[in-house]
């Protein structure tokens, strides 16, 4: 049987992530795929991988992440403030270094709803004086 030290769950615009921590050998799993292959961008990876650096608890853990929703940049950010919340729930010193990244602050900017009467959210339509 396999223990979770954290469990944390994270969002990002309409992406969410559940976040598991398990001890290992610093394992990132996404939906049943390895992390450089799930989102191949070097710089998302990084994003998922910042909150074990600033704990640094990079070999110590195996992550495994269920992420669905939205695009590949909200899933990353997703990933990691689920990650951010896990590693609060396994040891309690991490808060302050993860609080002052801020990495448990969820993102609350979200893609604003199209309006009636008008192309977009705020777009209007062409003007025409003739």
């Amino acid at each position: 049987m396999i223990k979770n030290l954290g469990i944390g769950t994270g969002r990002r615009k309409t992406s969410v992530a559940r976040v598991y921590v398990r001890d290992g050998s610093g394992k990132i799993t996404i939906n049943g795929k390895d992390l450089t292959v799930y989102f191949p961008m070097g710089e998302h990876v990084q994003m998922v991988r910042q909150p074990l650096m600033v704990t640094a608890n990079e070999n110590k853990f195996d992550v495994l992440i269920n992420v669905y929703g939205g695009g590949s940049n909200g899933q990353a950010g997703a990933c990691r403030h689920g990650l951010a919340r896990a590693l609060c729930q396994v040891e309690q010193s991490n808060y302050a270094s993860l609080r002052a990244n801020g990495y448990l602050t969820r993102d609350p900017r979200m893609v604003e709803r199209k309006k009636y009467g008008r192309p977009g959210a705020r777009r209007r339509f062409q003007f025409s004086k003739r």
